[in-house]
C-alpha cells in the first residue's frame, strides 16, 4: 500500500469516529465509574491488540500524562507463564476467560480489544464476563465480527482497514486516559 493510500484509510477512519460518539461517551463513563468505585479493568487482546491492552493497563497503573494515583488495571496477555499454562492445560481459546474467572470481582470491567471480532478467546472472555455479571467494553473493527453485541458497550470502528482500526483503538485508549487524568489526582 502506498503512503497516500494508507494515510487516506486512517484519516477516513478517524473522521468517521463521531458516528460512534454515543458509544465512546458511554464507554468513557463506564471506565470512570469502574475506577471511581475502586474496581479494576481486566484488558485482553491478541497480537497487536495485546500490545494495546498492555499499553492501556500501563497508562492506568503507571501514568499517562500527569502524576496521579495508580489505578488498577491488568493486561491479561502480559504474563507469558500464565498464558502458556492455561493454553497448554485448557486450550488457547480459554487464556482470557480462565483469568477473568479467577481474577475478577463484582464491579470489575472487562475490556476486550480485537480488530476482527472473531477471536475465540475474546468471544470466551466476553461470555465469561457476562456469566459473572460483569460489564464489558469491546473495541472492535470491520463490523464487529462475532463479538458484536456480546459486550455491554461495543466500540465498532467504522471501515474495513485492520491497521486503521488498531490506530483508532489506540486513539480511543488515549482519549479515555485523558478523561481519567482529568478525574483522578
Amino acid at each position: 500500500m502506498k503512503f497516500a493510500a494508507a494515510l487516506a484509510a486512517t484519516t477516513s477512519t478517524f473522521q468517521a469516529l463521531p458516528c460512534i460518539r454515543p458509544a465512546i461517551d458511554a464507554a468513557g463513563e463506564l471506565i470512570l465509574a469502574t475506577l471511581r468505585s475502586g474496581n479494576k479493568l481486566l484488558i485482553c487482546g491478541n497480537g497487536g491488540s495485546a500490545a494495546e491492552a498492555a499499553h492501556f493497563a500501563t497508562e492506568l497503573t503507571g501514568r499517562y500524562a500527569k502524576n496521579r494515583r495508580s489505578l488498577p488495571a491488568l493486561a491479561l496477555s502480559s504474563d507469558g507463564s500464565l498464558v502458556t499454562c492455561i493454553g497448554n492445560d485448557y486450550g488457547f481459546d480459554h487464556v482470557f476467560a480462565r483469568q477473568i474467572a479467577g481474577l475478577a470481582r463484582p464491579g470489575d470491567l472487562v475490556v476486550a480489544i480485537t480488530s476482527s471480532g472473531n477471536s475465540q478467546n475474546i468471544l470466551a472472555a466476553l461470555a465469561e464476563a457476562k456469566n459473572l455479571g460483569l460489564a464489558s467494553i469491546a473495541f472492535l473493527g470491520r463490523g464487529g465480527g462475532k463479538a458484536r453485541g456480546l459486550a455491554t458497550i461495543d466500540l465498532i470502528i467504522p471501515g474495513e482497514s485492520g491497521p486503521a482500526t488498531q490506530e483508532a483503538h489506540l486513539f480511543l485508549i488515549h482519549y479515555f486516559c485523558e478523561l481519567i487524568d482529568a478525574e483522578f489526582v
